[in-house]
């Protein structure tokens, strides 16, 4: 079964995510992200017997130990005042559910399926809320018994990356206080020490000062190689100016004093127009920061109306932008993927799954005597919906008719478009060549991709449209037609009443 994406598993666990999010966090040791991380430094002072010290947990969700991660969860839930607010299940429908989830991790690989018998599933959207609650609870139980002379001036924690201040030669005493603490004996920790009065934690590099005092940096390990999105490459620009902000917005919220905030500036820059980026682009970035600095905030009925919905479209340069304006005189909020990506290209981390074990998709069928193709949609396997469409095609297409025969036949309506196209013509089915075109797993959003697709294949054997009666308006995108003059064609969506 497994917990990845589009397994039965899956919004299970998202959603026990979503349940189980606001119980991490509680603790004082918690570090949300580098901002607050500089937050938390701004008033640390570092005496001279004072050193850095970070600590990290190999392969911390493949080692989570379940049960005892299950019992935390529970006394968590049971003193969540909360929770009742949050959903109408009780603490034990919860856990069982989450036993459930985090006991199903199957996997295949080279045609084989196993199952992870220890840790949370790294796919899975619930195990890094698991991986965390289970730290929070190992770092107290640390913290409570760790003895006096190895203990942390400073403690503070991203999941599996612990940042300390510790007294000089305190490194290897604590590490083993660590290594001692988890009842399993699974978790186990490495260090790193500072060197030369700065240590790298998350992406952010602590720096000693002569006072005592931290200073913030930006940390690129040696091997970063200052490659970003080109600014030539098929994206919207709005994701390229993205790259922009976010690498400044980093800057302005890590680095922590001015000084180094410009020299951080100037790296950006440098890197950037490496990239391709035009001078232009860095000027409306930060137009557009001042703007929204200074804008008025806005009433609470504009952010309703903003808030309409959101749809996803795949980027098509001078197609996908005034799609998106259309959107936003309606206030519906747009988000842009591409279309295709060198990952989609060359990676392959999964093994390939067969067309006739593939389910939720709209599959082709080509007739191996003429040039037309049936499209179909189905929700279960494409080998289950071929065998049913050969089991009624099997007589006719083993038959050569007269053509009297012949005209008996097309009299008759048989129950699949297939059949019909066997009997009237004479024709043999190509099952072999039957593949998937497309696939979705919503069922409305299906039959739309299946009425494209009869729409944009010729000649087809369908008796009709497909389940979704896509109106003609669209015939000229698919088509690549001249648009209608004088023709007015309804967008209403009908659906028919049988699917073939």
């Amino acid at each position: 079964m497994g917990v990845n994406t589009g397994s039965i598993g899956y919004n299970t666990s998202r959603a026990l995510a979503d349940l189980l999010a606001p119980l991490v966090g509680k603790s004082v040791h918690h570090i949300k992200n580098s901002k607050h991380l500089a937050e938390e430094m701004s008033t640390i002072l570092i005496e001279e017997d004072d050193m850095f010290l970070s600590h990290d947990v190999v392969s911390l969700f493949t080692n989570t130990p379940i049960p005892e991660t299950l019992d935390i969860i529970r006394r968590r839930l049971q003193e969540d005042r909360g929770l009742k607010n949050r959903t109408n299940l009780q603490v034990d429908d919860i856990l069982e559910l989450l036993s459930f989830i985090v006991t199903t991790t199957y996997f295949s690989f080279r045609g084989n399926i196993y199952q992870q018998n220890f840790g949370t599933a790294m796919v899975s959207p619930v195990s890094p809320v698991l991986a965390n609650l289970f730290m929070e609870w190992l770092e107290q139980q640390a913290m409570a018994t760790v003895p006096v002379t190895c203990r942390p001036k400073l403690w503070k924690r991203y999941v599996d990356d612990v940042m300390e201040v510790v007294k000089r030669g305190a490194q290897q005493e604590l590490t083993d206080h660590l290594n001692n603490t988890d009842p399993t004996g699974n978790i186990q920790f490495t260090y790193e020490e500072e060197e030369k009065g700065t240590l790298p934690f998350l992406d952010t590099l602590l720096v000693r000062k002569g006072d005592g005092s931290v200073k913030l940096l930006v940390y690129r390990k040696s091997t970063h190689t200052d490659q970003y999105l080109n600014f030539q490459s098929h994206h919207p620009l709005h994701q390229k100016l993205g790259v922009i902000r976010t690498l400044m917005d980093r800057c302005n919220a890590v680095v922590t004093e001015d000084q180094d905030k410009e020299l951080e500036t100037q790296h950006i820059k440098r890197a950037l127009m490496r990239c391709g980026y035009p001078e232009w682009t860095f000027q409306k970035v930060e137009q557009q920061r001042r703007r929204k600095q200074t804008e008025k905030t806005k009433t609470s009925k504009q952010q309703e109306e903003k808030a309409k919905g959101m749809v996803i479209i795949p980027y098509i340069k001078g197609v996908t932008e005034p799609l998106e304006r259309m959107f936003r005189k309606h206030n519906v909020a747009t988000a842009v993927r591409p279309k295709t990506t060198l990952r989609s290209l060359l990676v392959h981390p999964k093994d390939k799954v067969d067309d006739l074990a593939k389910t939720d998709c709209v599959y082709k069928v080509p007739c191996a005597s003429c040039e037309e193709v049936y499209i179909g949609e189905t929700g279960r396997t494409l080998g289950t919906r071929l065998k049913e469409h050969q089991k009624e095609a099997t007589d006719s297409d083993a038959v050569k008719y007269t053509r009297s025969q012949k005209r008996q036949a097309q009299q008759e309506e048989k129950k699949s478009a297939i059949s019909d196209h066997v009997a009237r013509n004479n024709c043999v089915i190509d099952w072999e060549g039957a593949k998937v075109i497309d696939r979705e797993d919503n069922r409305r959003i299906r039959w739309i991709k299946e009425a494209v697709w009869i729409r944009k294949s010729s000649p087809v054997m369908n008796r009709d449209e497909g389940g979704y009666k896509l109106s003609h308006v669209w015939d000229y995108v698919l088509a690549a037609k001249a648009p209608p003059t004088s023709a007015t064609y309804s967008g209403e969506k009908q659906y028919s009443s049988q699917k073939l």
